[in-house]
């Protein structure tokens, strides 16, 4: 196995085991497993499927794109891959175990320093071109750098506040908020934007890339609004959505002369989840936008069925469907494999099966009509095909001849 092709199989490593460990957090709502914590697993699922799958797998997809060969093949970047790698068994192991404790703690805190180096090695060897997508690129990063501003605040929020402070609360989101909306959205739309060449509408990329920024900077006002009464929040919020709306617009508009083209070149099976992938994202642009009603911002976060509902739909649809698109499309996984096309099938039925089962019971919350019949089993039944989908992407890989 080259070291590309056994980074790759690494990452998918961590995202199967990431879903497990939601699959037994499903499993814990029907039976009981005394030997398990349900909120240590739910920091070991969230830590290792953000840090574990989606972080390494971006970091795979940068030094493959941006960085340039002879760079690339510098033995930093192999170490510094094994080493975050090393950060990730780590929280995999400690944080079923202990939860948020001494051990968990050394191992994320070790996974942002290793994050620090990568920043520095991206800023100072990927191409100086100025294309959309390097601009894309080193913008996340530097999202990626002031999200973990919010780790830095957590150890003085609990010694002088506790963590049932609102300091301690809006740290967390600050982080969460800019991981995903600043740090992956970006870089992922960077790799996308890479696959047209940079073949696009410099103006309408421009107005698009001012307005997403703004937008990711005033929307981190929604989560601090959930422990700040201050309706100005609320505020700005709203045109934080509405200004990610406009940026949109013109994401659709500078790639819609490129559309065609590029759909005609890829396989069924990217096609079906690049279009997972859009329109999940066109989804979370619209669920946003309703959170311009306060009564619907105020049930976004109170039913937990929208959260994780949401989340997953930021986590699996948008971020895991573009990375699986880019890596089917440059056929770092094998898109004629039959193990492959399977695997994808049952995941992307899972996603979307678990996701119709989430909000729709969200719904029925919001609506005061209480839970589903057989959700429980439902939902577990359909997380099954995840895992499922994962295990057989992972055989694909060990069967198929080396293309990268």
């Amino acid at each position: 196995m080259n070291s590309q092709k056994s980074w790759i199989f690494c990452c998918f490593f961590n995202f199967l085991i990431a879903c497990v460990f939601g699959l037994l957090m499903r499993f814990m709502y029907l039976f009981s497993l005394d030997f398990l914590n349900y909120s240590f697993l739910l920091h070991a699922h969230s830590h290792v499927a953000m840090l574990g799958w989606a972080y390494m797998i971006v970091y795979v997809l940068v030094v493959h794109f941006f960085i340039p060969k002879e760079k690339s093949l510098k033995p930093i970047y192999n170490r510094l891959f094994w080493l975050t790698e090393f950060s990730v068994i780590g929280m995999m192991i400690a944080f079923p175990i202990q939860g948020y404790a001494l051990f968990s703690i050394m191992f994320s805190t070790l996974h942002i320093v290793l994050s620090y180096v990568f920043c520095r090695l991206v800023w100072k060897d990927s191409l100086r071109d100025k294309s959309p997508s390097q601009k894309l690129l080193l913008t996340s990063v530097l999202f990626m750098m002031l999200s973990t501003l919010g780790v830095w605040c957590l150890g003085p929020a609990v010694s002088t506040l506790g963590k049932q402070s609102a300091f301690y609360q809006i740290a967390i989101q600050f982080f969460v908020h800019f991981q995903f909306n600043g740090w992956f959205i970006l870089a992922i739309l960077a790799l996308f934007l890479k696959q047209f060449q940079d073949k696009i509408d410099e103006v309408k990329f421009k107005k698009f890339y001012f307005l997403m920024i703004v937008s990711t900077l005033l929307t981190v006002c929604f989560p601090v609004r959930w422990f700040v009464e201050k309706d100005i929040l609320s505020y700005i919020n709203a045109l934080g959505v509405l200004l990610q709306f406009g940026a949109f617009i013109y994401f659709y508009k500078m790639l819609k002369p490129q559309i065609n083209h590029f759909k005609n070149t890829l396989d069924k099976t990217t096609k079906s989840v690049y279009g997972l992938a859009l329109c999940s994202l066109f989804l979370k642009v619209g669920i946003q936008l309703l959170t311009i009603f306060s009564n619907l911002a105020q049930v976004s976060h109170q039913i937990r069925n929208f959260v994780i509902g949401f989340i997953h739909l930021t986590t699996l649809g948008i971020i895991t469907g573009f990375l699986f698109g880019i890596l089917l499309q440059n056929k770092m996984l094998s898109p004629n494999s039959p193990l492959l096309k399977t695997g994808v099938k049952c995941f992307i039925s899972g996603y979307i099966l678990t996701e119709v089962l989430l909000f729709l019971q969200g719904l029925f919350f919001f609506f005061g009509e209480g839970s589903i019949s057989g959700y429980y089993h439902s939902i577990l039944i359909f997380s099954i095909l995840l895992v499922l989908g994962l295990a057989l992407i992972m055989a694909s890989l060990t069967t198929k001849r080396s293309v990268i």
